[in-house]
């Protein structure tokens, strides 16, 4: 970790000239969760738990590269609900934070002011029951495409559509609370989708 972290830091100190740092801001919506399959450790209940769609917001901070393109370091946070279908009860299990900290780049494809792009990253996933609930942190990609429009040559908006995909590898407890694990949980990978909206400014 602090390996990484000094190669990060040393990219940014070793910015040639004609890069520009820039910071975006964004907001949006978290969408499309894929579902966990899940199964009672105290009798035969089986269901699936997932994560709710709900907004969500973010910032990038980053520095553009000669492709064109750029290359950032972005935080996105959802803040949700664990909901739970089939035999369990109540529908929904907790409230949670879902966090997404990631390295990333973006190619773009210039018309004039208008660009659309490509972008991936890697990174983390935190998910953050409230309660008693334990917290879990899972290796996660992500791939998307936007349009930015430059309304100056500081200042532009942008819109997307990411994919994240979370490598959870789980068969067994997720989420255990202080009074155990009261179900376990079947997958390899939770999916979600972002539409956003935002905008960058250079310095």
């Amino acid at each position: 970790m602090k390996k990484s972290l000094a190669l990060i830091l040393t990219a940014f100190c070793s910015l040639p000239a004609a890069a520009e740092v820039y910071v975006a801001p964004f907001g949006g919506y978290s969408f499309g969760a894929s579902d966990f399959d899940i199964y009672s450790t105290q009798g035969e209940d089986s269901g699936t738990l997932k994560v709710s769609e709900s907004e969500n917001y973010g910032v990038m901070l980053g520095f553009t590269t000669k492709d064109p393109g750029n290359v950032y370091l972005l935080y996105s946070h959802q803040s949700t609900d664990l909901r739970a279908s089939g035999n369990f009860s109540p529908d929904v299990i907790t409230k949670m934070d879902v966090d997404y900290f990631h390295i990333g780049g973006s190619l773009y494809f210039p018309m004039q002011d208008v660009k659309p792009y490509v972008t991936t990253s890697l990174g983390l996933t935190q998910m953050r029951p409230s309660g008693d609930y334990s917290n879990e942190t899972r290796f996660s990609v992500a791939l998307g495409a936007g349009i930015e429009y430059q309304a100056t040559s500081a200042f532009s908006l942008f819109a997307e559509v990411k994919g994240y995909a979370t490598f959870v590898n789980a068969d067994n407890e997720l989420f255990c609370s202080g009074q155990g694990c009261i179900w376990n949980i079947q997958t390899d990978i939770m999916w979600q989708g972002q539409a956003n909206i935002g905008a960058s400014l250079k310095f």
